[in-house]
């Protein structure tokens, strides 16, 4: 019986991938399923509807492998692909790479490994160039993107005032300055925009009307923006785009916003919890999750906790996040050397090479030779022939045979797709890359432990690391916690402003 898949690919307006996955599948005996497909969605996010109806349907286990173009085309953020990778491996689905041809041992986590770093490295160095030119056009209090204010249109991405919808605004402001509830300004501003057949331009809603829920029109009535204050990155500079309301007004729009506020809800704790999927009980080998609390004392707590422990099935000791991965960062940094870097850039290469299959180009080549030299003998008997008969049957053949050459060299094309170029100098640059990092950055951070570590077994005293360099084994005494702050002191940890320190 066949396996069956399905095939996961992030951006339909590059077709050959598609044509890449199915060929794939056919050459290894699997059957198509079904194939998911996010438009224009940047794999840096795991905020993809196919994507997360993948993960989804996994749970049935009506298919037992995904297919994907390349590795970055399922998750460019390490953090986003080990999580879920692990969701499908618990559901006994593997993913497959069509381009890269890795392999499903030691040898192939490592060059997974480094190849998704990468991936994710390269990403976030054109994310920075981006975020350069945002900052320039930001610094001239130009439009650098994003939903723009009901009372504004963008013209050579200057903010200007939309003569239509900038009245509406203006009325939202002074119906609740009058006293108005936010409902009645809704349907006001809803009303307004649907005689002005105001339709959306974009995205999942392009050609719906515009409307405005409750909580955009409690946004409009807090955005600086309408008083001239132009804001990027938190930073405000008032006075600098056209204004719709004046100061006045949005102030006592402010005053009596913070008077309607409902007492906040306690906010949930969020935690970057870099060892996630990759820390383990050291006696039960069952998964350590991280956990955040608070205590009588209101001082909130992040830990890591074993699974069969919060069961009472495990005697594990609770182990506190900021230590246990501040000791990880620093051992895994260790692993780092100049020898150890040459040594992984040789062996990713030496694999890259080893995984690619050439012998089918180099028949694609031949024919492709082939086809030539036939091309050239019917011209060639073309010139000499004047048979009428004959020259329309060699007419017909040099058609034939100029089809077949645009086969054969899309054919090659689609071959040289699957070929995995890379060199030791690219290796190299990225390891040496995350050797120097910033260890209080946690994207860093994440990325260091994802390359490097395959899996960690934390014991109450000792702790026994995994790396992805072919099984290797490390293990270290774990210090006390009196012995591992100094290590604390040397190496901070990164604390998230919205989540425990």
């Amino acid at each position: 019986m066949q396996d069956t898949v399905r095939i996961n690919k992030q951006n339909n307006l590059l077709c050959g991938q598609l044509k890449v996955c199915r060929e794939y599948a056919e050459k290894n005996g699997y059957t198509v399923i079904n194939e998911y497909i996010d438009e224009a969605v940047t794999g840096m996010s795991d905020n993809r509807p196919s994507f997360l109806k993948m993960i989804e349907d996994s749970n049935k286990k009506n298919f037992n492998a995904v297919i994907v173009y390349q590795l970055d085309r399922f998750a460019r953020d390490r953090y986003v692909s080990a999580r879920y990778k692990h969701k499908l491996k618990q559901n006994n689905v593997r993913v497959f790479s069509a381009r890269e041809n890795i392999a499903d041992d030691a040898s192939g986590i490592l060059m997974e490994s480094v190849l998704e770093g990468m991936a994710e490295y390269y990403s976030r160095e054109l994310g920075q160039k981006v975020e350069r030119g945002m900052k320039i056009n930001a610094s001239k209090f130009l439009y650098i993107g994003g939903c723009i204010t009901l009372g504004f249109k963008i013209v050579d991405k200057k903010y200007t005032i939309d003569d239509e919808t900038a009245p509406i605004t203006l009325n939202a402001y002074k119906m609740y300055d009058n006293d108005h509830t936010i409902m009645e300004i809704q349907e006001y501003v809803n009303n307004q925009l649907k005689l002005l057949d105001r339709r959306y331009e974009n995205g999942k809603k392009k050609g719906q009307l515009v409307q405005y829920s409750k909580g955009s029109i409690r946004n409009l009535l807090a955005d600086k923006r309408c008083m001239g204050t132009y804001i990027y990155k938190g930073e405000e500079t008032p006075d600098v785009i056209p204004k719709i309301v004046d100061v006045d007004l949005f102030n006592r729009v402010q005053e009596r916003l913070e008077k309607n506020k409902h007492s906040p809800s306690r906010l949930k704790t969020t935690n970057d919890y870099i060892l996630t999927t990759k820390l383990f009980c050291g006696h039960c080998k069952d998964m350590m999750v991280g956990v955040c609390g608070t205590s009588r004392t209101e001082k909130r707590y992040a830990y890591y906790s074993c699974n069969k422990s919060r069961k009472k099935l495990c005697n594990k000791k609770n182990v506190q996040k900021e230590y246990i991965e501040n000791l990880i960062v620093e051992e895994a940094r260790k692993i780092l050397t100049d020898e150890n870097i040459e040594k992984i850039a040789k062996t990713v290469v030496e694999l890259a090479d080893k995984e690619r299959d050439t012998t089918k180009l180099e028949k694609l080549n031949k024919l492709l030779l082939e086809n030539k030299k036939q091309k050239t003998n019917l011209f060639d008997s073309l010139k000499v022939c004047d048979i009428d008969s004959v020259r329309k049957s060699i007419f017909k053949e040099i058609v034939k045979v100029e089809q077949e050459h645009t086969d054969i060299e899309n054919q090659i094309q689609i071959e040289k797709a699957k070929k995995l170029d890379l060199d030791e100098t690219q290796v190299r640059f990225f390891l040496n890359q995350i050797r120097s990092g910033d260890v209080n950055n946690i994207k860093y951070r994440k990325m260091l432990v994802n390359v490097l570590i395959n899996k960690i077994y934390l014991y109450d005293d000792n702790v026994t690391i995994f790396l992805n360099t072919q099984d290797k084994e490390y293990s270290t005494k774990v210090p006390t916690i009196e012995e591992a702050e100094v290590r604390i002191k040397d190496i901070p940890a990164h604390h998230n402003k919205n989540g425990c320190k």
